[in-house]
C-alpha cells in the first residue's frame, strides 16, 4: 500500500511542476520585452539541457540494460519516429499548441517509466523524477506563454488546466508500477522510446527556439540544465 501511494504522490508532485512553471509565466509585472527575449530563451535552453541529461544519465543507460542492440535501435527509433509524425500532424493542422503537445508527449511515457522503475532501482527512479520535474518547470512556463498568445483563454482557466494535468502523473506512474514493474524488457522499451522522442524534440523544437542573436546567456542555460542533471545524479 505504502509504495503505490508514494508513487502517486511523487508523480503528482512532478506534474505540479508544469503548473508552477505556468504560474511563474503568468506574473504580469515582468517586462514583456525581456520576457520574450533573454528570460524565455534562457528557460527554453535550460529545459533542453535537463532533457539531454535525462536521456544521457537515466533513460538510455537504464534502457539498454535489458535489451539487445536490435531492440534498442527499434524502440529508440520508434520513439523518434512517433514524435516526428505527431509533430507533422500538428503542423498540418496549423495548431499553435506545439509546446503543450511536446510537454505532454514526453511527460506521460517518462512517468510510466518512473513507476515501473521504482521497484527495480529506486535511486534511479527518484533521479528520473527529479529530472522530469526540472524539465516540466520550463516546459510549463513556455506552454503557458504559447497558450496566452494563441488563444483567448483567460489566465485562470489556463492555470486550472495545468493543475489538472498533474493528475496524469499518478495515472502514468501507477500504470507502470502495476503493469510493467515485472517486465524489465518493456520498461527498457518505454524508456528508450521516450529517449528517442525527447532527442527529436530537442533538435526540432527546443534548440532552434533557444538561440537568440547577439545574446549568449540563453545558450549557457543549456549547460546549466545539464549540470543540474549531473549534480542530481551524483547526489542521489
Amino acid at each position: 500500500m505504502g509504495e503505490w501511494v508514494g508513487i502517486a504522490l511523487l508523480t503528482f508532485a512532478i506534474g505540479l511542476a508544469m503548473f508552477l512553471g505556468a504560474l511563474i509565466a503568468s506574473v504580469e509585472h515582468i517586462s514583456n520585452k525581456w520576457l520574450e527575449s533573454e528570460l524565455r530563451h534562457s528557460v527554453i535552453a535550460f529545459g533542453g539541457g535537463i532533457l539531454i541529461s535525462a536521456v544521457a544519465l537515466v533513460l538510455v543507460p537504464e534502457g539498454i540494460k535489458n535489451l539487445t542492440p536490435p531492440y534498442v535501435a527499434l524502440w529508440f527509433g520508434l520513439g523518434g519516429l512517433a514524435f516526428m509524425l505527431t509533430d507533422r500532424i500538428l503542423s498540418a493542422m496549423h495548431t499553435k499548441f506545439d509546446q503543450l503537445a511536446a510537454m505532454l508527449l514526453d511527460f506521460v511515457p517518462e512517468v510510466i517509466a518512473l513507476g515501473s522503475l521504482y521497484l527495480l532501482a529506486r535511486g534511479d527512479a527518484l533521479l528520473l523524477g527529479l529530472l522530469i520535474a526540472l524539465q516540466n518547470l520550463p516546459e510549463g512556463f513556455n506552454a503557458y506563454l504559447e497558450l496566452r498568445a494563441s488563444s483567448k483563454l483567460k489566465s485562470g482557466v489556463i492555470l486550472c488546466s495545468f493543475f489538472s494535468l498533474a493528475l496524469l502523473g499518478p495515472v502514468g506512474g501507477l500504470t507502470g508500477y502495476f503493469f510493467l514493474a515485472e517486465s524489465p524488457e518493456v520498461i527498457s522499451g518505454v524508456m528508450l522510446f521516450s529517449a528517442g522522442g525527447i532527442l527529436y524534440l530537442i533538435f526540432q523544437d527546443i534548440a532552434p527556439q533557444a538561440k537568440l542573436k547577439r545574446h549568449w546567456a540563453p545558450t549557457f542555460g543549456a549547460v546549466l540544465g545539464f549540470l543540474c542533471g549531473i549534480i542530481s545524479k551524483m547526489v542521489i
